[in-house]
């Protein structure tokens, strides 16, 4: 069995780490590259840096931010936001990234994700997926950091994108991000047992108890989350001690 992975995430408005609720009332938190060398030191698995506003605004991501981050950290590192072009794609990787994020250009440009995993390996080709329930067991996709209605169900967009050369899938319950009252198990279930490829859960941490239930087995490989960690209402090495003693299969060279 695989250790599961504990991500830390970076959600980067202005240069600056902020965080919400429901991807609303944003709020500065901290200097990214200073969060970054924490969670490495922490013993955080991956670290994760989305350019929140990039896809909105149409511009480019902040790449001078990335090799900053980049630079300060020995752990694998995804980064997303303004992606739109295998260019893009090799500029982001070329600054320190080892996977790139792919999340709205991938929906107005499948083909994005193939041409992207012929040509950097599927390892690092990752589909992020924003999800909001509409109806009881239908979630929906949205893009442009969730400001926009895709039209795309996301237990079959999932599946998609694994067909397609995605090598992981993050999946972002809208409805639950931020609010601190776990992550939504019926959508994290339903797209894992639709594909086999690694599923990293996002938005809803708030408890110890929030990341060994999603971390069970047939549910995610990985736990994001931004809130908890960046206020360090639970210290990483916490955690994962917490997990280890729970049966959980965890990396950590501190049990």
């Amino acid at each position: 069995m695989l250790a599961k992975r504990i991500i830390p995430c970076l959600d980067v408005a202005g240069g600056r780490v902020v965080k919400g609720k429901k991807f609303k009332n944003i709020q500065d938190v901290a200097d990214p590259v200073k969060l970054a060398k924490r969670y490495n030191q922490a013993g955080a698995d991956e670290l994760v840096f989305y350019d929140i506003t990039a896809s909105n605004e149409g511009r480019d991501i902040f790449l001078d931010v990335v090799e900053s981050v980049a630079a300060e950290i020995a752990i694998p590192f995804t980064v997303g936001g303004g992606i739109r072009t295998l260019e893009d794609i090799h500029r982001v990787l070329r600054a320190g990234a080892d996977k790139v994020s792919l999340n709205s250009a991938a929906i107005t440009n499948p083909s994005l994700i193939k041409e992207s995993a012929l040509k950097f390996g599927s390892q690092c080709i990752v589909l992020s997926i924003d999800a909001k329930q509409t109806e009881q067991y239908k979630w929906d996709v949205y893009l442009n950091g969730g400001r926009k209605h895709a039209k795309l169900d996301a237990v079959e967009w999932a599946k998609q994108g694994e067909a397609l050369g995605a090598g992981e899938i993050v999946i972002n319950a809208i409805h639950t991000d931020g609010e601190q009252l776990g992550y939504d198990l019926n959508l994290i279930h339903l797209i894992a047992s639709s594909v086999s490829i690694p599923i990293v859960a996002s938005g809803g941490a708030g408890s110890i108890n929030d990341f060994l239930e999603v971390l069970k087995p047939g549910l995610a490989d990985a736990a994001l989350a931004a809130s908890v960690f960046h206020y360090n209402d639970i210290p990483i090495p916490q955690l994962k001690k917490h997990l280890y003693n729970k049966g959980i299969e965890i990396r950590s060279e501190r049990i």
